[in-house]
């Protein structure tokens, strides 16, 4: 038995070199609970039966000790899960156990018809996967395509951010694709995440990338169940589509494809009167035409907008920001090289240093958070 047993050791400490290449070593995560729930399902008539369509898997992770206010509520960018945050590609620890370690209960989404959340081809929209071109040049290799000046400043993804690289491939792995229309997937989370805020109460919303504009739209849906918004590289800029071709417009009520509550009030979006304040290659900003119409539903709930240093956001968030602000939101803008944290690109809550801006940065922010 005990030669077994050192033969079964020996072998699993090769696994790395005889197959895929190990992992760094896991180091111990924080106590807590996991559990999961879903919300907004709807029964859809399909032949002599139904099906169930619209629904959202919420992941429910729970701190043996919980000391923290708020939980926090995580929803991811377009391509992603709700494993974004769970660990890194290169087997780190992820933002979801340092929250929990600090005594957050944690919701982490994926979003409807994506990931565990069913797609149903006779409901659904079209589908669009993220090639690996796209995924080199606008998240993991910016350096090496340069498709907008900061990208040469990337250095903090483990790995060399191309396809072959062990950390790549597995971060490939985990993407998923995503529902082609934007509008579509705002509605489908507007219902879904209204009804998950009805359930779980007052949260700090967090979001990604493309989950920016989801942001605004439930704390125009729930404004007394969003008590903060964190907002990593939101989806913008205003009205119109930056840095990638075609650069046609979107967002047609400022930063969100569905209408939310302006003050004065709008009947459709052409009401919001606009106009070219900067314009640089690639980009143009457009704020309201002024007297500015207010966000009447998020006038007060306090936003923190973060933007690293070698993403293509670095280029368009400043307009995002200021259209918030004329709008009457209370906006806190930290871009990373400006607190010291250099090289990131717009997943860096996976890169190097990830670990470094949550406690730097996002951490001391919301932990001025109140009920």
């Amino acid at each position: 038995m005990f030669v077994f047993a050192f033969l079964l050791l020996a072998l699993s400490g090769l696994s790395g070199t005889l197959g895929t290449p190990q992992l760094e070593p896991q180091v111990q995560g924080t106590l807590h609970r996991r559990t999961y729930l879903y919300v907004g399902q709807t029964y859809i008539p399909q032949g002599n039966s139904s099906i169930a369509a619209d629904q959202m898997y919420v992941e429910h992770l729970t701190p043996a000790t919980i000391t923290q206010p708020l939980p926090i509520l995580f929803i991811h960018g377009q391509g992603m899960t709700g494993t974004n945050l769970l660990n890194t590609p290169d087997g780190r620890l992820g933002w979801a156990d340092y929250f929990l370690s600090k005594g957050y209960e944690m919701y982490v989404v994926d979003q409807p018809s994506r990931g565990r959340s069913p797609w149903q081809p006779t409901v659904d929209g079209v589908l669009v996967p993220f090639d690996t071109f796209t995924v080199e040049s606008h998240f993991t290799a910016v350096e090496q395509y340069k498709l907008w000046p900061q990208a040469v400043l990337h250095t903090q993804w483990p790995g060399s951010g191309s396809v072959g690289d062990p950390v790549f491939d597995r971060f490939y792995a985990s993407t998923v694709p995503s529902l082609n229309s934007t509008t579509e997937e705002a509605m489908k989370i507007k219902s879904a995440g209204s009804l998950l805020l009805d359930q779980i109460g007052p949260v700090i919303l967090m979001t990604h990338s493309q989950a920016g504009e989801f942001g605004w739209i439930l704390a125009d849906s729930r404004p007394n169940q969003v008590k903060a918004i964190v907002a990593l590289e939101p989806y913008g800029p205003p009205f119109i589509n930056a840095i990638f071709p075609p650069l046609t417009p979107n967002r047609i009520y400022g930063l969100t494809d569905l209408p939310v509550a302006y003050d004065p009030p709008i009947t459709q979006a052409s009401d919001i009167g606009r106009t070219v304040v900067s314009e640089i290659p690639g980009v143009t900003c457009f704020q309201q035409t002024e007297p500015a119409r207010k966000l009447i539903n998020l006038v007060d709930i306090p936003v923190l907008a973060v933007t690293s240093e070698a993403s293509y956001h670095a280029q368009y968030d400043n307009c995002s920001v200021a259209y918030l602000r004329q709008a009457g939101v209370s906006v806190e803008h930290i871009s990373l090289g400006d607190v010291g944290i250099h090289g990131n690109a717009h997943m860096f809550f996976m890169e190097k240093n990830g670990l470094q801006i949550v406690d730097q940065v996002i951490k001391p922010w919301i932990s001025k958070i109140r009920k």
